[in-house]
């Protein structure tokens, strides 16, 4: 029977082959490990990496952390009653030197209530300084490779999913092209919701895991296919503006960010998905029909990049 621990061990499994092929890939820089407690159960091993020959910093975070629900947590969580928690999974950011680079993030995710309650949750995005088409239509093509192993329709219903989520409401564009993003993934789901009530837990668990295993053939090669692109200052400024975007979806939307800081988690370990440098011009508009306007033209929901 699939138990929490054979997940959170699978977790740890997946976040060395993902340092390992990140790694590899740049070339120069390697991840430092810092291994910590959580105050009320449990802990992790966050692994930065930074200044290599393509990351100038990234992160690949593990977790497995128990505690008792706060108030807020409980309304986050829409529980009805007070209850422990088990929370495991691995969270990945990594910001390019490279305007030409995207940056990119992964969540996978399991939790576990005392009440009986599980799920798990997840998704991955990607989210280019200057949008190329033949990259973010190659990107969705894996992930839906990734999930039609699986269910025939959960790329469609996961990426609608992905659009409505990583967006930004007071800038009324997408943090980038979308991905996937999925939640409350759990077995005998209320009928209505999005998962299919005839999946297993284990079901859901080989779906998460197909979706985890495809970030490093993903991101390893966009990394080698646009690291070498050559690019000016005008190139660094606008990636620049593009972060500070980033930081704006972080740290005032991303329900992730919310949940580490509602459980009074680690605060390093949670604000590892910012960037070391970002920027914001007051009012900036990019020149008409310039490649920075084109990139904002395709920042919105609903695009069908295949």
């Amino acid at each position: 029977m699939l138990s929490k621990e054979n997940i959170a061990e699978y977790f740890k499994t997946l976040q060395d082959n993902i340092c390992q092929a990140l790694e590899a890939t740049d070339g120069k820089g390697k991840f430092q490990e810092d291994n910590w407690q959580h105050h009320s159960g449990g802990g992790g091993r966050t692994r930065v990496i930074a200044n290599g020959n393509i990351i100038e910093k990234g992160g690949v975070n593990f977790s497995v952390v128990t505690g008792e629900t706060s108030d807020a947590l409980q309304k986050q969580l829409k529980l009805d009653e007070k209850a422990d928690y088990f929370a495991t999974g691995v969270s990945i950011v990594q910001h390019p030197i490279s305007p030409m680079v995207p940056i990119i993030h992964m969540n996978v995710r399991y939790f576990e209530m005392s009440n009986g309650i599980s799920w798990f949750g997840g998704g991955i995005d990607l989210t280019p300084h200057y949008v190329v088409d033949e990259d973010a239509r190659w990107f969705h093509e894996q992930l839906k490779n990734a999930c039609d192993k699986h269910d025939a329709d959960a790329y469609k219903k996961y990426k609608e999913w992905a659009d409505n989520y990583f967006y930004i409401p007071h800038r009324q564009e997408t943090r980038g092209v979308g991905g996937i993003f999925f939640d409350y993934l759990k077995p005998s789901a209320p009928k209505g919701e999005l998962t299919n009530d005839t999946k297993t837990k284990e079901d859901i668990f080989e779906f998460v895991k197909s979706v985890g295993e495809s970030f490093a053939p993903i991101y390893t090669h966009l990394m080698a296919k646009n690291a070498q692109i050559p690019f000016g200052e005008e190139e660094k400024t606008w990636q620049m503006l593009r972060r500070g975007r980033y930081v704006e979806f972080n740290l005032a939307w991303d329900r992730g960010t919310k949940f580490g800081l509602e459980t009074n988690g680690r605060t390093e370990s949670i604000l590892m998905s910012l960037p070391p440098v970002a920027n914001w011009v007051y009012d900036y508009k990019p020149q008409a029909n310039s490649p920075e306007e084109r990139t904002l033209s395709l920042l919105k929901k609903g695009i069908d990049w295949i």
